[in-house]
């Protein structure tokens, strides 16, 4: 499959948020760095940084592809999005079901219940936003779209402070969810049946997507110049400004995805995206560039390797030990400690999901949905 016209710095900036992801999906919680787990409620680390830049860089890949899909017709749009949209997100479904099959109690194999498995999550996030963004911008137009996103965080403010509080227990987010769908279908890692993933707060995380469509359509329209950078880098410092004070009154929470925490997340991301520019597209440098490129090419296909991979390293086992389990203690821990330890690890794995995607872009596979 032939590459399509690429930019270079959204290829770096996707392909850096996928590395990061990877790297804090696989760092072993309580023994990674602090910075490579979510803050516990309230507050920012960088992991908490790396799920909004991946709905940015897919409203950068939107502002790309938009037109295209929209030369093709009317119907041709409206199947390209609605089926993008339902594939994304019956992969990150079918994650949650993963490994579909269990031992019953007479060894034999038994398909697992539905009636427990996740139903919102990472790429369904990511979905949502792709669709919604993309009918938003078609048949809004940019104007509708800034509006719908500026509306998007103030009306998620007031159901917030209308229908619950920012606590885990008493937030809007988790009444809704566990109204709709029940504890079962909900994350429990919290402790308690919440979704960080949530549908409600799925309603900001639409600003992050079209956030990332006006960036990139704003370089498209303007150039990459260094006229553009600067004005790239002046809004994410108004963004981030704009956000510190508003935690103020709505704190800065990655899980509840409060527009504090949209605005503060929109801002950094706008001044990666600045930097990348001035390096890849203004200055024209190309070093230290194909190790993101090949994670950029083929992100989703990468990251569902990575999320399957982890699944299947837990199923396998060395000694009646998980085969992650085994390898942190008895290679990567003796190795570099705990916490290094398990960055290494991480990192290793990393590296892992790079050679296949090395592997399909030195032959030239891409794989689209």
């Amino acid at each position: 499959m032939a590459v399509n016209e690429r930019i270079l710095s959204i290829d770096v900036m996707r392909g850096l948020t996928l590395a990061l992801m990877i790297v804090v999906n696989m760092s072993l919680g309580e023994h990674s760095y602090d910075q490579l787990n979510h803050a516990a409620w309230h507050g920012l680390t960088l992991t908490d940084l790396v799920f909004p830049t991946f709905m940015f860089v897919v409203g950068t890949a939107l502002a790309i592809n938009l037109p295209r899909y929209e030369r093709a017709g009317e119907g041709a749009f409206l199947g390209k999005v609605i089926r993008r949209t339902a594939l994304i997100f019956l992969c990150g479904y079918l994650l949650y079901w993963f490994p579909f099959f269990h031992a019953d109690a007479g060894g034999h194999l038994a398909l697992n219940p539905v009636s427990g498995t996740r139903i919102l999550g990472v790429l369904q996030r990511i979905a949502l936003g792709y669709g919604c963004a993309a009918l938003l911008i078609h048949y809004g137009g940019r104007r509708i779209a800034a509006g719908f996103g500026i509306a998007a965080l103030l009306a998620y403010w007031l159901l917030l402070a209308q229908f619950g509080d920012y606590t885990l227990p008493g937030n809007a987010v988790l009444r809704l969810d566990q109204f709709l769908f029940g504890p079962d279908h909900l994350y429990h890692g919290e402790g308690v049946a919440f979704d960080p993933e949530g549908l409600l707060s799925t309603l900001p995380a639409i600003a992050n997507t079209l956030a990332g469509y006006f960036a990139c359509d704003f370089l498209q329209r303007r150039g990459r110049t260094d006229r553009s950078v600067a004005l790239l880098a002046l809004a994410g410092g108004a963004c981030i400004l704009l956000g510190l004070f508003w935690s103020q009154w709505l704190p800065i929470n990655k899980k509840l995805w409060t527009g504090s925490y949209v605005l503060v997340a929109v801002g950094i991301d706008l001044y990666v995206l600045a930097a990348l520019t001035q390096w890849y597209d203004v200055a024209a440098r190309r070093s230290g560039s194909y190790f993101f490129e090949v994670l950029g090419r083929n992100t989703l296909f990468i990251y569902l390797l990575s999320e399957v991979g982890n699944g299947v390293m837990w199923l396998v086992t060395v000694h009646g030990t998980p085969l992650l389990t085994w390898l942190y203690d008895d290679v990567f821990r003796p190795l570099g400690g705990e916490r290094f330890g398990a960055f290494l690890y991480a990192l290793a794995y990393l590296g892992a999901c790079w050679l296949a995607g090395w592997w399909l872009d030195r032959r030239r596979i891409y794989i689209r949905l």
